[in-house]
């Protein structure tokens, strides 16, 4: 009997000559929307020819990409593709699929992380940090008009401007990524 599921708990997916997707998990045809979702789910899939038993799970996994290009909304812009084809044959090419890998991975952390601190609530948001020091920097520069509170005022002051630029430098950095 053949595997459904490799040792590593990989669902085995068969592509036929005629196009189909057979998932021997399931026993059951499935199409790339099925795929995609699986994928969206976190499940480890590895497709492979049936005839051949060759592994082109990375042709499918292109060709679900191009699907949801084509879609509307692309993920894609056209300058990073231009970038990325420029990258083929280049003497970097080899370095290029661990670095967007690592890029990716270090995405998907700051979008949790992202996630988690706007579902949370607001004072455990980033933007409450910001505040906080805002309020901070208020209560120096009102220190600063008290008889005896401006020398260490100032100092504290350049050092919460300083602290405080950082952090919009990073939310900053954070946003774009996002965008």
């Amino acid at each position: 009997m053949k595997k459904t599921v490799s040792d590593d708990g990989v669902v085995i997916i068969k592509k036929y000559a005629n196009r189909r997707l057979y998932n021997t998990e399931t026993s059951s045809y499935i199409t790339l929307e099925h795929l995609a979702a699986m994928t969206r789910e976190g499940r480890d899939f590895k497709v492979v020819d049936a005839k051949t038993d060759e592994d082109i799970t990375h042709n499918v996994l292109t060709q679900i990409i191009m699907e949801e290009e084509s879609r509307g909304e692309t993920m894609l812009p056209v300058n990073f593709l231009r970038q990325l084809i420029s990258m083929y044959g280049d003497s970097m090419q080899a370095m290029v699929p661990g670095y967007l890998e690592a890029s990716m991975e270090g995405f998907r952390r700051n979008q949790a992380q992202f996630k988690s601190a706007v579902e949370g609530a607001f004072a455990h948001s980033p933007f409450a940090e910001i505040a906080k020091r805002n309020i901070q920097m208020f209560e120096a520069a009102t220190a600063a008009f008290k008889p005896g509170g401006a020398p260490d005022v100032a100092a504290r002051k350049d050092d919460e401007i300083a602290a405080l630029k950082s952090q919009l430098a990073e939310l900053q950095a954070k946003v774009e990524k996002l965008g």
